[in-house]
C-alpha cells in the first residue's frame, strides 16, 4: 500500500469514480491491478463511501475495456470543465 504517494492515491480514487475511466487506462497509469485498486478504495474509504463505489462499478460496462461501446472515446464528461481533491468544479 506504501508504494504511492497521498497526491497518486487521490488520483487512483479520483479516476476509480469517474464513470468512462477503465480499470485498464488506470492499470496502464499506475500498474495495478482491478484486484489491487479494490484494496485501495476499500483502504482509503469510508466503508459506506466503499460499498457506494462497489455498488456502482459493479457490472458497468464503461469501467472495462473489452465491454464498452465503441460509442464511449472520451474519459470525462463534456460538462466537466476540471477536477480538483475529487471535487468536480462549479459550472
Amino acid at each position: 500500500m506504501n508504494k504511492f504517494s497521498l497526491i497518486e492515491i487521490d488520483r487512483i480514487i479520483e479516476m476509480a469514480w469517474e464513470d468512462r475511466t477503465p480499470f485498464e487506462a488506470i492499470f496502464n497509469q499506475f500498474n495495478i491491478n482491478e484486484k489491487e485498486l479494490i484494496s485501495i478504495m476499500r483502504h482509503n474509504l469510508k466503508r459506506k463511501s466503499f460499498k457506494l463505489w462497489r455498488e456502482r462499478v459493479s457490472g458497468r460496462k464503461t469501467k472495462h475495456s473489452v465491454l464498452r461501446e465503441n460509442s464511449v472515446d472520451r474519459f470525462k464528461c463534456n460538462l466537466q470543465r476540471g477536477i480538483s481533491n475529487n471535487k468536480i468544479s462549479k459550472r
